[in-house]
């Protein structure tokens, strides 16, 4: 791989172009971690703090499944007793051209009680009434599935037909109250095949967000980008980037004005067995040391790289002219993450390929409070400037 410093870098589009939709609604969709309340100091990220005009969707993430078929509130505390469905879905009072959407699922709630609920249709049934009930009494817009991920994680083969199930009858339930309808999805194509039908989402979502990030991490004993557009020279596996994965989304019957681009907000983190050798693929024995807010090894959000980019000297940034993205690094740490030119990269990416909008995860680990200097949420108002520029 060649390797340079931060300089500017063209654009290259490997995925056939098709013509734009007229009319086409252009979706920023923007993730908000719940949790992130009770981080202290900088970290500390409310409904509040959300500006509600920088995304045309905002996500509330997340709820979960009970074995009944109904929903399961994880923390009643902030969620209820501190209002925290009520403050968020406030935001459109301030703007009311903005969707308030509410996920269900994510990592830690897996695959097995989704598989459990959709494999039979009376509790499906029971399953869809709630959820909707769930969305028309806390005031949400509409639903987010991030089922991870059907017929996998202790799931059936069955799962990937019963998913589609589970979406045809929320849309009846949905559409005729004008709710939103769509999934947060796997971006590893080895994952794809055995879970989605992707013609019957396509058909019966209103969008879908390609989870097009951690195609690497600390776990693989190497450095590696969070989320690379193409393919780089020393990639033994062609499909860990973005485009291979648009790419595959359209060749297997995806409308491109359905597909969001996932944008991280953070970068995956890793200690250099050697620091001598810092380049991409380096030998590393284990996570990044743990972020001051996050408090999670192998991650930190784009403040705190940018922050201590800002206040250690000893950072070198590189850019990776092969996968359109930077990374950084001082003595044992190196960081594959975003910056304002991979972001703008992406977002004209998405333009060009006429992709339906762009999802970043998760606004609190933008720059939001502008500690470094380069204006409130940094990243994201790159993104959305690259996108939905005329």
């Amino acid at each position: 791989m060649k390797k340079s410093l931060i300089l500017g870098a063209a654009l290259v589009l490997t995925v056939a172009l098709a013509p734009a939709t007229a009319q086409q609604q252009k979706r920023v969709v923007c993730y908000f971690s719940s949790w992130a309340s009770y981080r202290n100091g900088d970290g500390k990220f409310e409904a509040e703090n959300i500006d509600p005009f920088l995304c045309t969707h905002v996500v509330y993430a997340f709820v979960g499944t009970n074995p009944d078929g109904t929903v399961r509130i994880l923390d009643s505390w902030n969620d209820i007793s501190l209002n925290g469905f009520k403050r968020f879905n406030n935001l459109r009072v301030t703007n009311p051209n903005l969707k308030t959407m509410v996920a269900i699922g994510g990592w830690n709630e897996g695959s097995t009680g989704f598989s459990n609920l959709c494999r039979d249709a009376t509790l499906r049934g029971r399953f869809v009434t709630n959820l909707y009930n769930f969305v028309k009494t806390h005031g949400f817009s509409g639903l987010e599935l991030d089922w991870e991920y059907p017929a996998q994680r202790g799931g059936i083969a069955a799962d990937k037909a019963n998913f589609v199930s589970l979406i045809r009858e929320l849309r009846t339930r949905f559409n005729p109250e004008g709710l939103v309808l769509s999934a947060t999805v796997s971006a590893g194509i080895w994952t794809v095949g055995a879970s989605y039908d992707i013609p019957q989402l396509s058909a019966n979502l209103d969008y879908i967000n390609l989870m097009t990030y951690d195609y690497h991490g600390s776990y693989e004993g190497r450095t590696g980008e969070n989320s690379p557009l193409y393919a780089a020279a020393i990639d033994t596996d062609r499909t860990l980037n973005v485009n291979a994965t648009v790419s595959y989304w359209v060749q297997q019957g995806a409308a491109r004005s359905k597909l969001n681009l996932g944008v991280p907000l953070y970068g995956r983190t890793f200690t250099l067995s050697n620091p001598r050798n810092t380049d991409l693929g380096a030998p590393a024995s284990a996570p990044g040391s743990v972020g001051q807010y996050s408090q999670e090894s192998g991650f930190l959000m784009y403040s705190e790289i940018c922050y201590l980019q800002r206040t250690q000297t000893g950072w070198t940034t590189w850019w990776n002219s092969a996968q359109q993205v930077p990374y950084t690094y001082r003595a044992y740490e190196w960081i594959g993450y975003e910056n304002v030119e991979s972001v703008q990269i992406k977002g004209q990416y998405a333009k060009a390929n006429n992709l339906g909008g762009v999802m970043v995860y998760a606004l609190e680990m933008d720059d939001f409070r502008n500690i470094c200097a380069g204006g409130r949420y940094r990243l994201l108002n790159s993104l959305r400037s690259a996108f939905l520029s005329p």
